[in-house]
C-alpha cells in the first residue's frame, strides 16, 4: 500500500532574501509595486526527500504560487479567504506528481520589507508623474513587446477607489503577502487534500484560547506517515483536522476503483467542466485532443485550468495523452508555447492574443468566456449527433445546467429511440445549513459563492459546537458523492464510444514474428496495425476522422502495449479496455462479435455506480486516529508557522497503517473464495462428459438454426437497403427495421462478421484470427497446381502476348478484327491472389474481408463458397460433425441466401481501398473511316476516388495497360491528341476500360471526330462512362484463340449541332426529358452516398443528361441548320450573345443609357458581367475543345455558378436571339421560356461540386447573383 501524501510544503516570502523581482515573469517595472510579482521560495518541506518521488523545489515553488509572490493591503478582498488550486508536475519520464496548494495572505510585520515596499512605491509615483517613464515604455515596449498590451501596463483601473488599491502608505496601510501550504501526492484525491489544507489553516492557534487542540505537526505527521491508500475495490474513512479547533475531527471517505470493471480514479469535478464550457465545446476540445492538435486553455483561475485539463484528458481513456502536458503554465515557461509539437497547456492570467502561436493546428479555449478557436481542419467525431444527445441525457439526469443548452440541443433531439436514456426521478433534498457549513463541500464555482450572512451563521454554529448531523462524520457529503457519480457516468459514456468503434481492433493487430528485444529496437520502422482493413469496416463518413486518429501517437502507443502484452507486460488501461470489449462480445453472442448497426448508448454505468456507492457508504477501513506527537506545544501565532523539522522528518517506528473493519474482511474473504470452487467443479464436470456426435449435434441444433436465420435476415436487409426506402416500406413488416438509415458499408461489414461467425462454429482448432481465411489458405495449398490460367494471366509475359494482338492492327485488316478484351480468369484462387497482392492489407482478418467484398462486388460470393465447401476431406479435417458447415441442408440454404445478393450491384471493394494498385486495360475502338492517326494520342481516366495523369498512347496502338491507385467507380475519360502529322483526323467509336481486379468493364461512347477542320474542330473529347453488365461484357472478350462474332462494331454518331435530330422532337417531349433530368439531379443531391446509383457527371453530361436536354432546347427553332448550311453551332450563338452583352455594358458605363437603380436592372447587369466572364474563361482555358465541348463546359459551369436560369431572360431579350431563332423556339415563345426558367430554378439551391475532368481547371469565378 502506498502513502496518501509524499510531502507537505510551505512556500512564501523568504525574509533573509528580501524583495526579489521575478525577472522570469517579464519587465514589470512599469506596474505599481503592489501589482508586480516577486520571487517566492520553498520555506520548508517535510520530509527532506523520498527516492520514489524526488523533491523538485523549483517546480513546486512556481506551481504553488503560479503568479509569483503578491503583496496586497487590507483594502483588497483577496486577504479575507484562502484560495485552493491543484496542480501537476510532469517529469521527464512521463510520470506525474500531483500537488494541492492553498494560497492565503498574511500580514507582513517585518519593518525592512514594509520600508522597501514604501520606497518602491515612491519611485514609481515619481517616474509616473514625470512622464519620462511613460514615453520610454511606449517606445520600448509598444508594438514590439511580446507581453501584455500597453493599456494593461501603464494604466490603473478607472476610478479613485481602483487607484487607491494600487497605492501603499506605510503609515496607514497594513501590508499582506501571499503564502502557500501544499501537499504532494502520487494519486490525486482532490477533495480530501482540499479539506485537509483548509481545515489545517483554520487550526492555526491565532488566539491563546486555541492552543488546547492538537498541534499542526500531529495532523501533518498522521497524513504523511499513517494514512495509506486503500487497495483496489476498497475504501478508507480518513480522519482530518476539524473545521474549527473547538470542533471534533472531520472525516472524508477516499476510495480506489477495482479494475478491470471500473475506470481509474478521478477526483476532479467534470460537473464544473461542463458547467463552464458546455457540451459542444467539450466535444470540440475532445476531438482536437484525439487528433493531437495543440491545445491551449486560458483562465484567470488555476483551479479551472486544472479541472478542465484533467477532466478532458481522462475522457481519452483508454488512450493517454503522450505529449507535453502542463495544465498550469508558469510565467517563466511561456516560451513553451512556441514548441512545434502537440501540447496541452493552461495559460493563467490575462490573455495576450498576440502571443498565441499562429499554428493552423492550435485549439484555444477561453474557459472564463466560454469561447473556443478551433484549428483550420477538424474532422467530425463518429456519431456526433447521437453522442451529443446521450451526453445531454446524462446532464439532465444529474441536473447539470450548461451554457447555451437550450439553443444547442435542439439540433441533437433527432436521436433514435434506442439512444434515449431514462430520466432518474429527482429526490434531492433542499439546501440546508448542513450543506452550507459542511467542511467537506467542494469548491464552489466563481460567481456562486456563499453569502456573507450564511458564512457568519456557519462560523457562529462552529464556535458553539452544535452537531449539525449525527452521522455527518461518517457519510460523504451529497455534492462530493454526486460529483463522483457524475464523473463515473460521463466517463463510461465516452469509453462506450471507444469500445464500439474499436471493438474489433485486436483482429487487425499485426503480431511480430521476432523476439521482444528485436521488436523493441525496430518497432518505429514496423507497421503494427492493418489500418486499411480496419478502415474498410467503418462507415464512409467516419473514415476521415478515424484515418487521422489511427496515425496518432496515442493510438500507436495502445497498439504497442497490446503487442507487449503477449510477452507479459500488461498495461492497466489496456486490461480495462479489453475487458469491456469482452463484455460487449458476450452480450452479442460470444467471441465472434455480431455488431449492432445502430448507435448504442452506455448501459454499464449503473453497475459501476453501485460499486462506487457501496464503497462511499460502507468504508472498508478506518485510518489510524490522529495523536499528539509534540512534547511541548507552540504558542499562538498570527502566521502559519514553520513546523518542527526533526519530528516530521522522523519515520515512525511502528506504522500500524489502516485499521480494517471485521465485517468487511469477512465479506471479502467469502466472496473471493466461493467463485473459484464453483468454477473448478464446473470445469471438471464439463471435461468428464463424453458426448456422442449425435448428442453434440442435438445440443448445437438451436445455434445452427440461429445462424441460418441470421443469414436470411442479413441478406434480406442488404437487399432491401439497396433497393431503397420504397422497397423497405413495401417489403418489410418490421416497423423497427430502418434499413434505409444504415450505410451500405456497415451492412457489408456486418455480413463479414457473420461469415466469420459461421466459419468459427465447430472448429477442431482455430488457426489464426480469421477462421474463413485460414480455411481458404488451406484450400489454396491443396490446389496450388490447379491454377495454371491464373498464374499465366498474372505474368507480365502473358499480358504482353495478348496485347500484341491489338497493337499490330492496321488499316487494311480492320474489317476482319475487332477491338475486344482478353478473357479475365474467374475463380476463388484468382481472387485470393489479387487480395494477397494488396500491399496495404496485412492481416488475415483484413484479407478475408477484402476477399468477401471483392467476391460480393463480382457477384461470385455464393459460387466461390460452393467451390470452397465442395472439398469434403478438408471440411472433415477442420470441422466437427456438428459444425454448421457440415450440415448439408442448412449449408445449401445458406448458399441460396447468399446467391440472392447477386440481384443488386455492390461496389464495396472498389470504394473501400483507395490506395490499392489496380491494373486497368484500355481498348480504343475506332470507326472504319479513322482506324489510326498520325497524331500523339493521350488519355485521362477519372473515377469517384481520383484520376490519372495524362497517359500517352503509343502510336499505332489501340490497347494499353496501366497500373494506378484505385480510381473508384470510373466516371469519365478524356481523350485527345495534338493534331500533328499528315493524317491527324481520327474518328473514335467508343473506348472500353476494364478493372482487372473486379472485372468491371466500362464503355465510354464517342462517335465523333478528333481533329481540326472536321466535325466541330475538337481535338479533345470528354466521354462519360457506363458500366456494362457482366453478361454483355463477355461479348467484348477473347475466347480461346479467336474472337467472338458478337462484338460491337461501328456506333451511330450522336446527333450534334448544327445538324437537326434525325427525328425532330416536339416541345412537349423536350419538356418531359428536361423535367426528368432536373428531377434526377435534385434527388441525387439529397441522397446519401450509399444510395446513389450514378454520378453527377453522368447526370450532367450523359446521353440523357442536362447538357443533352439543353442542347435539344437550344436546337429547337435554331435557324443555322437551314440558313447557314451547317456553318453555325449553338456555341456560335452563345459567343454572339456575349458580344452583344459587352456592347450593352459599354453603353451602360458610358452613360448612353438612362441609369436605373431598380433591383431587376442591377441583377441583369450582374448577369451580363458573369456571362461574359464565363465565356471568356472557356475560350481561353479550353482551346483544344470544339464548339460542342465548349457548350458542354459552359452548361456545367453555369450550374455550379448558379447562373443557368438567370441568364435565360437576358438572352431571350437580346437582338441576336431574334436573328438566329424562330418564333416557336424556347427563347422566343413566352410560355416555353417561362417553363424553362421555372424548371431550372431548383438547381440554384444545390451546392454543385464538379470533377476536375469536367471543369478543365476553371475555378469558381463569379459570386452568386441573387
Amino acid at each position: 500500500m502506498s502513502r496518501f501524501a509524499d510531502y507537505f510544503v510551505i512556500c512564501g516570502l523568504d525574509l533573509n532574501s528580501g524583495l526579489e523581482p521575478d525577472r522570469l515573469s517579464g519587465d514589470n517595472l512599469h506596474c505599481s509595486p503592489l501589482e508586480r510579482p516577486y520571487k517566492n521560495k520553498v520555506l520548508a518541506h517535510y520530509p527532506e526527500n523520498l527516492p520514489s518521488n524526488p523533491f523538485d523545489a523549483s517546480a513546486v515553488s512556481m506551481l504553488c504560487l503560479p503568479s509569483g509572490l503578491k503583496f496586497r493591503t487590507q483594502k483588497h478582498s483577496v486577504t479575507q479567504a484562502p484560495n485552493f488550486h491543484p496542480f501537476v508536475i510532469t517529469r521527464e519520464d512521463g510520470k506525474r506528481c500531483y500537488g494541492f496548494s492553498l494560497v492565503f495572505y498574511e500580514e507582513v510585520r517585518n519593518r525592512d520589507i514594509c520600508t522597501a515596499m514604501q520606497t518602491l512605491q515612491a519611485m514609481y509615483v515619481t517616474e509616473l508623474s514625470s512622464g519620462d517613464r511613460v514615453r520610454q515604455v511606449q517606445q520600448q515596449h509598444g508594438p514590439q513587446s511580446r507581453s501584455l498590451p500597453r493599456h494593461f501596463k501603464i494604466s490603473t483601473p478607472s476610478g479613485p477607489s481602483a487607484a487607491a488599491l494600487t497605492y501603499y502608505d506605510i503609515s496607514k496601510d497594513k501590508l499582506f503577502v501571499s503564502k502557500s501550504i501544499a501537499i504532494l501526492a502520487q494519486v490525486p484525491h482532490v477533495h480530501a487534500a482540499k479539506t485537509f489544507l483548509e481545515n489545517l489553516y483554520r487550526c492555526v492557534p491565532r488566539r491563546q484560547t486555541n492552543i488546547d487542540g492538537l498541534s499542526l505537526e500531529s495532523y501533518v505527521f498522521n497524513l504523511l506517515y499513517e494514512v495509506q491508500l486503500p487497495g483496489p475495490g476498497k475504501s478508507l474513512l480518513m480522519n482530518l483536522p476539524p473545521g474549527d479547533p473547538a470542533l471534533p475531527l472531520a472525516s472524508v471517505v477516499i476510495q480506489t476503483p477495482a479494475p478491470p470493471l471500473e475506470l481509474p480514479h478521478l477526483d476532479f469535478s467534470m460537473r464544473m467542466m461542463f458547467t463552464w464550457l458546455g457540451v459542444d465545446i467539450v466535444l470540440q476540445l475532445f476531438t482536437c485532443l484525439l487528433l493531437e492538435n495543440q491545445v491551449l486553455l486560458y483562465s484567470t483561475d488555476c483551479q479551472r485550468l486544472m479541472i478542465v485539463a484533467e477532466g478532458i484528458s481522462s475522457l481519452l481513456f483508454p488512450f493517454t495523452w503522450p505529449h507535453v502536458y502542463v495544465p498550469i503554465l508558469p510565467a517563466s515557461l511561456h516560451h513553451f508555447l512556441d514548441a512545434p509539437v502537440p501540447f496541452l497547456m493552461g495559460l493563467h492570467g490575462s490573455p495576450d492574443y498576440t502571443k498565441l502561436p499562429s499554428e493552423a493546428t492550435l485549439c484555444f479555449v477561453d474557459i472564463d468566456k466560454c469561447k473556443v478557436i478551433l484549428p483550420e481542419e477538424t474532422a467530425t467525431f463518429p456519431h456526433l449527433e447521437a453522442f451529443t444527445a446521450e451526453i445531454y441525457s446524462a446532464l439532465d439526469k444529474f441536473s447539470v445546467h450548461v451554457p447555451n443548452a437550450e439553443c444547442n440541443r435542439a439540433s441533437h433531439e433527432i436521436m433514435s429511440r434506442s439512444c434515449t436514456l431514462p430520466h432518474r426521478p429527482q429526490n434531492r433534498r433542499k439546501l440546508s445549513i448542513h450543506d452550507t457549513l459542511d467542511s467537506d463541500r467542494p469548491p464552489s464555482p466563481p460567481g456562486s459563492a456563499r453569502s456573507e450572512a450564511l458564512q457568519r451563521i456557519a462560523d457562529l454554529v462552529r464556535r458553539t459546537g452544535v452537531a449539525l448531523d449525527q452521522n455527518g462524520t461518517t457519510q460523504p457529503t451529497d455534492s462530493y458523492a454526486e460529483d463522483l457519480r457524475f464523473n463515473n457516468s460521463m466517463r463510461e459514456i465516452f469509453l462506450n464510444r471507444f469500445v464500439h468503434i474499436f471493438q474489433t481492433y485486436e483482429n487487425f493487430v499485426i503480431q511480430p514474428n521476432q523476439g521482444k528485444e528485436d521488436w523493441l529496437s525496430n518497432r518505429d520502422s514496423m507497421q503494427n496495425f492493418d489500418k486499411a482493413s480496419f478502415l474498410s469496416d467503418q462507415p464512409e463518413q467516419h473514415r476521415l476522422f478515424l484515418w487521422r486518429f489511427l496515425e496518432s501517437q496515442m493510438f500507436a502507443t495502445l497498439i504497442d502495449n497490446k503487442i507487449l502484452s503477449t510477452w507479459g507486460d500488461q498495461d492497466y488501461n489496456l486490461q480495462i479496455f479489453d475487458y469491456r470489449i469482452k463484455m460487449l462480445k458476450e452480450r452479442y453472442g460470444g467471441e465472434n462479435l455480431m455488431r449492432s448497426l445502430c448507435y448504442e448508448p452506455c448501459t454499464i454505468s449503473h453497475d459501476t455506480q453501485k460499486l462506487l456507492d457501496r464503497r462511499l457508504n460502507n468504508p472498508d477501513f478506518d485510518s489510524p486516529p490522529i495523536k499528539e506527537i509534540m512534547i511541548s506545544k507552540s504558542t499562538f501565532s498570527r502566521h502559519f508557522p514553520l513546523l518542527d523539522k526533526e519530528v516530521l522528518n522522523k519515520t515512525p517506528v511502528v506504522n500500524k497503517g489502516s485499521i480494517p473493519r471485521a465485517s468487511a474482511m469477512k465479506k471479502c474473504f467469502s466472496k473471493s473464495m466461493m467463485p473459484d470452487d464453483k468454477t473448478l467443479n464446473k470445469e471438471n464436470n464439463d471435461h468428464n462428459k463424453d458426448m456422442s456426435p449425435a448428442l453434440i449435434a442435438q445440443a448445437n441444433w438451436l445455434f445452427v438454426e440461429k445462424l441460418l436465420k441470421d443469414c436470411k435476415t442479413k441478406t434480406k436487409r442488404m437487399l432491401l437497403a439497396k433497393l431503397g426506402a420504397e422497397g423497405v416500406t413495401l417489403s418489410s413488416n418490421n416497423t423497427s427495421d430502418h434499413s434505409g438509415a444504415v450505410e451500405e458499408c456497415t451492412l457489408v461489414t456486418s455480413l463479414c462478421d457473420f461469415l466469420e461467425r459461421v466459419w468459427s462454429h465447430g472448429l477442431h482448432k482455430k488457426r489464426g484470427k480469421s477462421a474463413l481465411w485460414s480455411h481458404m489458405c488451406a484450400y489454396q495449398d491443396i490446389n496450388k497446381g490447379n491454377s495454371k490460367l491464373d498464374s499465366k494471366y498474372l505474368a507480365q509475359v502473358e499480358f504482353t502476348r495478348l496485347a500484341l494482338r491489338f497493337e499490330n492492327w492496321s488499316t487494311q485488316n480492320v474489317d476482319n478484327k475487332r477491338a475486344d478484351l482478353p478473357p479475365l480468369p474467374e475463380g476463388l484462387l484468382f481472387d485470393m491472389a489479387n487480395v494477397q497482392a494488396m500491399a496495404d492489407v496485412k492481416t488475415g482478418i483484413g484479407m478475408a474481408r477484402a476477399w468477401v467484398r471483392l467476391a460480393l462486388e463480382k457477384k461470385q460470393l455464393s459460387k466461390h463458397f460452393r467451390v470452397l465447401l465442395s472439398d469434403q476431406n478438408l471440411l472433415r479435417g477442420q470441422y466437427k460433425r456438428s459444425a454448421f458447415l457440415r450440415c448439408e441442408e442448412e449449408r445449401e440454404q445458406f448458399l441460396y441466401h447468399l446467391l440472392s445478393l447477386n440481384a443488386v450491384d455492390y461496389f464495396c471493394f472498389t470504394s473501400t481501398y483507395p490506395t490499392t494498385v489496380i491494373t486497368y486495360r484500355i481498348i480504343v475502338v475506332p470507326t472504319k473511316r479513322g482506324t489510326t492517326t498520325s497524331a500523339n494520342v493521350w488519355i485521362v481516366l477519372s473515377g469517384t476516388l481520383s484520376e490519372t495523369k495524362r497517359i500517352a498512347v503509343e502510336k499505332g496502338s489501340l490497347s494499353m495497360q496501366i497500373k494506378n491507385q484505385n480510381l473508384g467507380v470510373l466516371t469519365t475519360l478524356r481523350i485527345g491528341h495534338d493534331n500533328t502529322g499528315m493524317s491527324a483526323k481520327w474518328q473514335v467509336d467508343h473506348v472500353l476500360v476494364r478493372n482487372d481486379v473486379t472485372g468491371h468493364t466500362y464503355e465510354f461512347p464517342c462517335g465523333r471526330w478528333l481533329g481540326r477542320g472536321v466535325d466541330d474542330g475538337s481535338t479533345e473529347r470528354l466521354l462519360v462512362g457506363t458500366l456494362i453488365p457482366s453478361v454483355k461484357a463477355e461479348e467484348h472478350t477473347v475466347t480461346g484463340g479467336g474472337m467472338q462474332t458478337g462484338s460491337i462494331g461501328r456506333r451511330t454518331p450522336r446527333c450534334q449541332s448544327p445538324g437537326p435530330p434525325r427525328t425532330e422532337m416536339k416541345p412537349s417531349q423536350i419538356q418531359n426529358m428536361l423535367s426528368d433530368c432536373v428531377n434526377n439531379i435534385v434527388k441525387w443531391h439529397y441522397r446519401r452516398n450509399s444510395e446513389r446509383n450514378t454520378t453527377l457527371t453522368a447526370l450532367l453530361c450523359g446521353d440523357a443528361g442536362l447538357v443533352k436536354c439543353l442542347e435539344l432546347v437550344f436546337l429547337l427553332g435554331f435557324k443555322s441548320a437551314r440558313l447557314f448550311v451547317f456553318n453555325h453551332y449553338i456555341w456560335d450563338y452563345f459567343v454572339r450573345v456575349k458580344e452583344q452583352f459587352e456592347l450593352d455594358l459599354i453603353e451602360e458605363s458610358s452613360g448612353c443609357r438612362s441609369a436605373s437603380l431598380e433591383r431587376n436592372h442591377q441583377e441583369t447587369l450582374a448577369v451580363w458581367r458573369c456571362y461574359c466572364h464565363l465565356v471568356d474563361e472557356i475560350q481561353t482555358a479550353s482551346k483544344a475543345l470544339g464548339k460542342d465541348g465548349k457548350f458542354q463546359l459552359f452548361i456545367c459551369l453555369s450550374v455550379r455558378e448558379h447562373l443557368l436560369h438567370r441568364m435565360l431572360t437576358p438572352m431571350a431579350t437580346c437582338r441576336v436571339t431574334s436573328e438566329m431563332y424562330e418564333e416557336n423556339s424556347f427563347l422566343r415563345n413566352r410560355g416555353l421560356l417561362t417553363f424553362l426558367r421555372q424548371i431550372l430554378v431548383p438547381l440554384d439551391e444545390l451546392d454543385v461540386v464538379l470533377e476536375n475532368s469536367v471543369t478543365h481547371g476553371i475555378t469558381s469565378l463569379v459570386a452568386n447573383v441573387h
